[in-house]
């Protein structure tokens, strides 16, 4: 039975991460889409500082879950499998966008004026 409670407690933890990570894109979305009204409209780099940060904060998390781990503090393996995965693939996601960006600044700096 404890078993099932850890294995329970892992994802309403992690559905209760995603849902709030779901909430977290939906206002992203909406204030790139400039729906907030009176909200001030931010640039690309403004969302590029952003975007970097929260891929910053997922990499210390990770790091933070990792060491808690290893010294025994926190034994859920659900969570820190999970963190694990959300950390590898903004940095993924991050090296991806940086790779086209870089792709599009050599094809301009190859045109012609």
């Amino acid at each position: 039975m404890a078993i099932n409670s850890i294995a329970m407690n892992a994802y309403r933890t992690a559905l209760g991460q995603t849902q709030g990570a779901a909430r977290s894109a939906e206002s992203a979305v909406s204030q790139g889409l400039g729906k907030t009204g009176g909200a001030q409209k931010s640039g690309f780099m403004d969302a590029l500082k952003n975007s970097v940060g929260e891929v910053n904060a997922e990499q210390l998390k990770k790091d933070q879950m990792v060491s808690s781990f290893a010294t025994g503090e926190n034994q859920n393996v659900h969570e820190l499998m999970i963190q694990l995965q959300k950390a590898g693939l903004a940095m993924s996601m991050t090296s991806t966008v940086r790779s086209k960006v870089l792709d599009m600044y050599k094809e301009l700096v190859k045109m012609p004026f």
